[in-house]
Formats: structure tokens, C-alpha cells, sequence
């Protein structure tokens, strides 16, 4: 089947109504046609709109649709557009040696002429070097005495370390090491098993690196409660949320972002139960940054700022499905006004500039409202809202949401995009495609607040090995001077 070419439907569509204004202008139509032909081009027009907007398939740069599910653009592909990702420091952890052989090469005898060089010094020295892993397994055996007493003869046993409270465990480097597998780099539980096994002789049971997630569960509690308040004082949040199988159904992850702070929550509920529940947003007055949802808008009492991104690829769209002028002039607008606040220092426009992005921004709005096509009359009887296209729809929230779409113009602490929440999220997506599900909500909540603890850390450049350490010997605090 050929493909439908929007352009010339459009095109069409405006050639039969000059032709009719040129037949009204002769006096060729009656009234009453005229009335009825005005009717029936008005529903041509939002009839074609809708058309379009069905046929357009949507993609990652035209919609939320993640680029998983959309077809691969080779032509968007980058050659050696590797990034660096973030910086690390180069603190290790305790558990941890770096031995270093340093050897020379002698030089006794010219190559050229055979001279003995023995006795001659080195006038510079070239390097090479090779670095391997040599595994080393540390066995520490604790053996209490015990002795009987020759006065009461009761026997007395000396007193084993508070980390050794069985016959048998294990220390913070296995644990951490089982837990950044499982948690960071999502690794199934069985295979931890094997690779654990290859290290120190020993298969960990499944139930004891669960019990080990649990532990650092617990071990956060108070460094949650810490980050909560923190997020509270931020200027801006980054706030968005994400579905989660728990138990064969459906919950969601609700991240909250700022600065190098991440704290993801999870709830049974997407909407304002939810968001109560966390209160956090109910105590928040700052900004909150976020893709217009709902439940986010209702809370007036503190600023909000919406995501850039979804902006413009919502008005990709609306220009790729009906070509609408006034959307891709908008899309300029935001585009260029974001480059211009990121090269500048203070991160924001001044007042002038601001006043007139503000008119550019309404004049494009005004004539966009003139090129869509108009919304016929709602029936008499009829109830509900009435139909409209995405064109409309995003149109009218451009226009109610105006301080909100320019808030990151007018703020330097207000960001384009709320791409920080999305990043931030995106790996619980991951850990999903990986193992499905979580069979009990208790594992889901700990995957959720251990994870928003690593992404903190690696945020502030802490080995996740070293982080998770730090947690269970409770030396978080005192790491970060407090």
C-alpha cells in the first residue's frame, strides 16, 4: 500500500477551499450551501488532523516511547561517541593491596659494537607495564580459650569479636562483593553463587546474600531519613516515577533527585495517594521538575517546572504528523533559548530577555491557535469531554502552563529537562528485563533504597564496593565528616 503523503492532503484541502471562496465571491453558492459547505470543511480539517496524527509513527524523538521499542536508526549513530561517565575516586576498600614489583632491564654490552657497558650510567629508562589479579582468599581463625576455674570449677570461655557471633560467617568484602553483583550489576542469584565459589572455595547459600540485602536495608535507615531531610532544603527536585512487577502485580518506583541526591520510594499507587504517603512533595516549597503529571500540579503550594524533552518531542509530533508552523517555531524557541542559558554564566536571562521570550512565546501560541482546526460544538445531550487531537491537547497545556514551560530561563536552579529523575530510573527498567519480578514487596523496598544509595554515592564518586562497606560498618557519617 503507497504511503499517504500528508503535505499534498493538506495541500489539496487548501486548493478546494480557495476554490469554494472564489465560487461564494461570484455568488455561485447559496446561503444555505455555503453554511453546510463551511460545516463540512471544518470537520475535514480536524478529521485530516486526527488522520495524520494516527498514521505518524511515533518513536523515542517524537514521544516517550523508549528507544527499545522503536526501530533502530542507524543513521543516529555516532562513531566513537563513547562517553566517560562519572569520575571515581581512588579511595579502595579495606579488604584490598596493591603490590607493586619494580625490576630493570640491565644493559652490559652494545648492541652496535659490543662495548661492556657495566660500568656506565643510565641516562634515561623507558617503562612498560603489566597489571594482573592474583585472587587471595583471608581465613581468620579466632580460638577462645577455656578454662576451668579450680575454685568453683565452672569453666570460662574468652570472648569471640562482635563480628563473629557463629561458627561460621563471612566478612564486609564478600558481602559487598555479593551485593554490588546483585544490586549494582544485577547478576542472578545463582551465578553470584558460582562466581563467589570460584573466589574462596565456598557456594553462599541463597538465603544467606539475601539475608546480607537485608542487613544493608537496615543499615540505611537512618542515611534515608538523613537524605529525606536534605532533599526538603534543595532549591529544585526532580521527581517522576516508573511501574515495578512486585508479587505478579503492578507498583511503582517514585524517585525524588537533587544535587548528588537520589532516593527512590516504592507504592503501590502512581497518583497522590502515594505522594502522600512519601510526603515528601506535601513538605517541599522549592521547584519541583517533572512531565506535567497530574498529581504533581496539584500541590500549588510549591513552584514547578516541566521537562524540556517531553516538550520537544511532543512538538516534533505535532510537526512531523501535521506540519504545523506554530510547533516548529516553538521548538526553535525553547531549543535556542536552552543554548543560550547553558553558555551563560549565571545560568538564566535577565528580566528584559525574559519579558521578551515571554512575547515571542504568546505571539507563536496566538497564531498557532489560528492554524489548528477548529473543535466542532459539543451535542446537545452529550457528556464527558469532548475529543480533541494531540495538537489541541498540547497546544492548550502550553498555554495553561506557560511559567512552568519558562521557569528554567528565569531560574539558574531550574534545569531544561527532568532527564536527571529519568536517568535515575532507568536501571530499576533494567533490573526488571533481568529478573522479571520481585516476589516479596520486603526485597523491592530494599532494592529501592539500596539503590538509591549507590547511585548517591557514585554520584559523589565512591567505588560501589567501597560505599557498601561503609554502610555496613556504619561509617557512612563519619566518612563524610559528620
Amino acid at each position: 500500500m503507497a504511503k499517504i503523503n500528508g503535505k499534498s492532503l493538506r495541500e489539496e484541502l487548501d486548493h478546494i477551499k480557495s476554490e469554494f471562496e472564489k465560487l461564494s465571491e461570484k455568488n455561485k453558492i447559496s446561503v444555505e450551501s455555503r453554511a453546510l459547505f463551511m460545516a463540512m470543511l471544518v470537520l475535514f480539517d480536524l478529521v485530516f488532523a486526527i488522520f495524520l496524527e494516527k498514521t505518524t509513527p511515533k518513536n523515542s524523538k517524537n514521544s516517550s516511547q523508549p528507544s527499545s521499542q522503536t526501530e533502530k536508526d542507524e543513521s543516529s549513530i555516532q562513531a566513537g561517541s563513547n562517553g566517560k561517565g562519572k569520575l571515581e575516586n581512588e579511595e579502595r576498600f579495606s579488604n584490598s593491596r596493591t603490590r607493586e614489583i619494580v625490576r630493570t632491564a640491565k644493559v652490559s654490552v652494545c648492541e652496535i659494537c659490543g662495548e661492556d657497558l657495566r660500568g656506565i650510567s643510565s641516562c634515561q629508562h623507558e617503562r612498560r607495564t603489566k597489571i594482573d589479579i592474583v585472587f587471595e582468599k583471608v581465613v581468620t581463625h579466632i580460638d577462645a580459650e577455656i578454662k576451668a576455674c579450680p575454685n568453683c570449677h565452672e569453666q570460662t570461655r574468652g570472648s569471640f569479636p562482635a563480628d563473629m557471633a557463629g561458627p561460621l560467617q563471612y566478612g564486609e568484602g564478600v558481602k559487598a562483593f555479593a551485593l554490588n553483583l546483585f544490586i549494582g550489576q544485577m547478576v542472578a542469584l545463582n551465578r553470584i553463587q558460582k562466581l563467589i565459589k570460584t573466589l574462596i572455595g565456598i557456594a553462599i547459600s541463597e538465603a544467606t546474600i539475601l539475608s546480607y540485602v537485608l542487613q544493608l536495608h537496615r543499615a540505611l535507615e537512618k542515611w534515608e531519613t538523613a537524605t529525606v531531610e536534605a532533599l526538603l532544603k534543595a532549591p529544585s527536585l526532580h521527581v517522576d516515577e516508573t511501574s515495578l512487577r512486585v508479587d505478579k502485580s503492578n507498583h511503582w518506583i517514585h524517585v525524588y533527585a537533587s544535587g548528588d541526591l537520589t532516593l527512590k520510594f516504592l507504592h503501590a499507587r502512581r497518583g497522590k495517594e502515594a505522594i502522600e504517603d512519601i510526603n515528601i512533595i506535601p513538605r517541599y516549597g522549592g521547584v519541583t521538575i517533572h512531565d506535567c503529571w497530574a498529581s504533581y500540579l496539584s500541590y500549588d503550594h510549591c513552584d514547578h517546572g516541566l521537562c524540556g524533552s517531553h516538550l520537544l518531542r511532543e512538538l516534533t509530533f505535532v510537526v512531523d504528523s501535521n506540519g504545523y508552523a506554530w510547533a516548529g517555531n516553538l521548538k526553535r524557541l525553547l531549543q535556542e533559548t536552552c543554548a543560550k542559558v547553558s553558555r551563560r554564566k549565571r545560568k538564566k536571562l535577565t528580566s528584559a530577555e525574559y519579558a521578551r521570550l515571554q512575547k515571542r512565546y504568546r505571539n507563536i501560541l496566538t497564531r498557532g491557535e489560528r492554524e489548528l482546526p477548529a473543535i466542532p460544538p459539543r451535542q446537545n445531550g452529550k457528556r464527558g469531554k469532548v475529543a480533541k487531537t494531540d495538537a489541541h491537547n498540547l497546544w492548550e497545556r502550553l498555554s495553561r502552563h506557560e511559567h512552568a514551560v519558562l521557569l528554567f530561563a528565569r531560574y539558574s536552579h531550574v534545569s531544561f529537562t527532568n532527564n536527571r529523575a529519568e536517568q535515575d530510573l532507568r536501571m530499576s527498567k533494567v533490573k526488571q528485563k533481568v529478573s522479571g519480578c520481585f516476589r516479596k514487596i520486603e526485597f523491592a523496598k530494599a532494592y529501592c533504597r539500596i539503590s538509591s544509595y549507590l547511585q548517591t554515592m557514585a554520584n559523589k564518586g565512591y567505588n560501589p564496593m567501597v560505599a557498601i562497606q561503609l554502610a555496613l560498618a556504619g561509617e557512612i557519617y563519619a566518612q563524610a565528616g559528620e
